[in-house]
């Protein structure tokens, strides 16, 4: 009987060391998603080939940053990749702390050959923010959006959501139509110390954590507001 006891301690024992070094990794790969996420925001407002975008970032309500590389044809076999999401604050005038979730596709349809290696999201209408603070949603379906273009387009002046994506320094424009955007739940835990829904994080503002104000000056810059 003693011995069973031991046991049963043993495996409780352990499976708490698993979850908490689990929960530490988790807490260096948001980290570093964070960090990853300024540089892309301070290099795309700094590249001559994407002036559209820098003017549109200006009238963001929210800008969701995916720094990770996103491998072969985007729609095929759910490729894709984490990305952060921070909100503009109407009242403050200045940004929010990040929220964090994966964006993927579910299905073929059309192809971007390549490697898109970073893709920033301009969330251009209150109702886009909205609709980001449910733990799943599909681009097209639940949100209009457009590619950004180097010019303009009017797709892209009505649209929720705006796209961007740059492979290997140069920018190509493509449409993510049925992609699907889901929160990123254990790296929202993770970051802030305790279980956070997107709205604790974009809405209430419940939870800061001071590693992202570098993300949030970098935004700032870039979008002037």
């Amino acid at each position: 009987m003693i011995r069973k006891w031991v046991m049963l301690i043993i495996c409780v024992v352990g499976i708490s060391f698993a979850w908490t070094g689990a929960f530490a990794d988790d807490k260096i790969d948001a980290e570093s998603l964070v960090d990853k996420a300024g540089i892309v925001v301070t290099s795309f407002s700094a590249d001559p080939d994407l002036k559209w975008f820098q003017e549109k970032v200006k009238e963001a309500k929210g800008i969701l940053i995916v720094p990770q590389s996103i491998q072969g044809a985007f729609f095929i076999g759910g490729s894709g990749g984490s990305g952060v999401l921070v909100a503009h604050d109407a009242k403050t005038g200045g940004w929010g702390y990040p929220a964090f979730y994966t964006l993927g596709s579910l299905s073929i349809g059309v192809q971007f050959g390549g490697e898109a290696s970073e893709v920033i999201l301009l969330i251009m209408t209150d109702r886009g923010v909205e609709k980001l603070l449910t733990s799943s949603l599909k681009l097209g379906a639940d949100l209009t959006i457009a590619a950004g273009p180097v010019g303009g387009g009017a797709a892209a002046a009505t649209a929720d959501v705006l796209s961007y994506a740059r492979s290997k320094g140069a920018f190509a424009g493509f449409s993510l139509s049925g992609a699907v955007v889901k929160t990123k739940d254990k790296f929202n835990e993770a970051y802030y110390g305790k279980t956070v829904s997107p709205t604790d994080i974009l809405i209430r503002k419940t939870v800061s954590n001071p590693h992202a104000d570098k993300l949030r000056q970098d935004i700032e810059a870039a979008s002037g507001k």
